[in-house]
């Protein structure tokens, strides 16, 4: 399950990534058009602005604007930003790698065999799902069913 501080991540970043390019957004309208509240958001967008996804703006015409476009933006990308390393397991990350402590053999460990391929499988659709595919479905232009979400039932 992803945090509610993620979860307001992507809000904010499909917020900004729906505005034409270039264009800032003041933080008080990103709250109330995303629904989170603005003290919570002034802590995410700085982390976001230090993964370098977004940037602000000062003067009249400031706010905030995505400097990545949404196409480079990933699910994994800002899961990693806001909650840190998405792995179960910390024997099976790929970003902040630690050896389990209670673990006598990572080559004969059930419990990592268990979840390293769901895990492989997860993290692939993480870090190949962008921004830019939310969007699309959301206008409508993908007129079939995500394959994945309709096989699992979703």
């Amino acid at each position: 399950m992803i945090s509610q501080k993620a979860k307001y991540a992507f809000k904010a970043l499909l917020h900004l990534a729906r505005q034409e390019k270039g264009e800032t957004v003041q933080i008080d309208d990103i709250a109330r058009q995303a629904g989170v509240p603005r003290k919570f958001l002034e802590h995410i967008l700085l982390d976001l602005k230090h993964r370098g996804m977004i940037a602000s703006r000062r003067g009249r015409a400031g706010g905030y604007v995505l400097i990545k476009a949404p196409d480079e933006i990933t699910i994994g990308q800002v899961l990693r930003a806001i909650d840190g390393p998405i792995a179960p397991l910390g024997c099976i990350s790929r970003t902040a790698y630690q050896r389990c402590a209670d673990c006598e053999d990572e080559a004969t460990c059930g419990v990592r065999r268990l979840f390293a391929g769901p895990y492989a499988a997860q993290l692939l659709l993480f870090d190949a799902t962008t921004l830019a595919d939310a969007l699309r479905e959301e206008s409508g232009l993908l007129d079939e069913p995500d394959p994945v979400s309709a096989e699992a039932g979703f």
